[in-house]
C-alpha cells in the first residue's frame, strides 16, 4: 500500500460528519414512526428516538463549534489552503495532507496515536 493509497481526514471533519449521520438516523427513526402509526407505541417509541438523535447532533455540533474556536489555524503546505489543526497531528481539511506541529514528528509515518495523552507521556518517559 503505497503513500497515495492512504487517505487520512481532518479531526473536525470527522465530528462533522458524524453529527451529520445523527441527523439522518433521527429522521429515519422518525419516518419509521410514520410508517407505524397503527401501532401507538412504536410511533411514540420511534419519535423519541428521532428527536433525541437529533438534539444529540445539536449538542455535537455545538461541541465541536467550541472546538473549532481553539483549533490552531495553520497554512497547509501542500495546497497552501487556511486549515485548521486539532492536536499534535491531524490533516489537512481541505486535500487531507497529513500535519504536525512537533519537529519530532517530521518525516515519520503519520499516526492518530501521537495524539493520545498517554502515548506521548509514555515516549516522554522513555527519553527521560
Amino acid at each position: 500500500m503505497s503513500q497515495q493509497d492512504i487517505v487520512y481526514k481532518s479531526k473536525i471533519n470527522k465530528i462533522r460528519s458524524f453529527a451529520l449521520i445523527l441527523i439522518f438516523v433521527g429522521f429515519a427513526f422518525m419516518y419509521g414512526g410514520i410508517f407505524a402509526r397503527n401501532i401507538s407505541w412504536l410511533m411514540y417509541l420511534l419519535f423519541i428516538f428521532g428527536i433525541l438523535s437529533i438534539i444529540l447532533s445539536t449538542v455535537v455540533y455545538f461541541w465541536i463549534g467550541m472546538l473549532s474556536t481553539k483549533a490552531i489555524p495553520i497554512i497547509c503546505p501542500n495546497c497552501e489552503k487556511q486549515t485548521k489543526m486539532l492536536g499534535v497531528v491531524d490533516a489537512c481539511m481541505h486535500c487531507r495532507q497529513p500535519l504536525t506541529l512537533d519537529k519530532d514528528l517530521e518525516g515519520k509515518e503519520f499516526d492518530e496515536k501521537y495524539n493520545r495523552r498517554s502515548y506521548r507521556k509514555k515516549v516522554k518517559e522513555k527519553l527521560n
